[in-house]
């Protein structure tokens, strides 16, 4: 099994320099060959959402359906699939950041009550919290 960095992924989905994208396809392609998984971390991810909607203005719909179709696809294994959905959903629903919902995700899943933040785009919402 090989990792995909965030330039890999880029490359790999918006085919925005024709050299690069040939390149992810084709290691990508060459695990489909024998079966095997590219795995993704969870940051890389954050920094997918971050580059799609910086530099490729994606919108914030299309951005939880790749992810979506990411969690879907066969021979790509997220590093916590069940958080990443979870994490989707509420990003697609909410004002807050992807990396703020994998965050709570993240800590629920280790026994937090709640993320503290100054984040007013997500402090209200279930599993956040202001700082005293």
């Amino acid at each position: 099994m090989i990792a995909l960095d965030t330039n890999v992924l880029v490359r790999f989905l918006v085919e925005d320099d024709v050299r690069q994208s040939l390149r992810a396809k084709r290691l990508v392609q060459s695990q489909v060959d024998v079966d095997a998984q590219c795995f993704v971390p969870d940051i890389v991810l954050c920094e997918l959402v971050w580059v799609l909607q910086a530099s490729y203005k994606v919108s914030r719909l299309r951005i939880a359906e790749v992810l979506s179709e990411l969690s879907r696809a066969r021979h790509i294994l997220l590093e916590s699939a069940e958080r990443v959905s979870r994490a989707v959903k509420a990003y697609a629903a909410g004002k807050g950041d992807f990396a703020d919902y994998l965050i709570r995700e993240v800590s629920l899943g280790h026994g937090c009550e709640a993320v503290a933040t100054f984040d007013a785009d997500v402090v209200a919402e279930p599993g956040f919290g202001s700082v005293p």
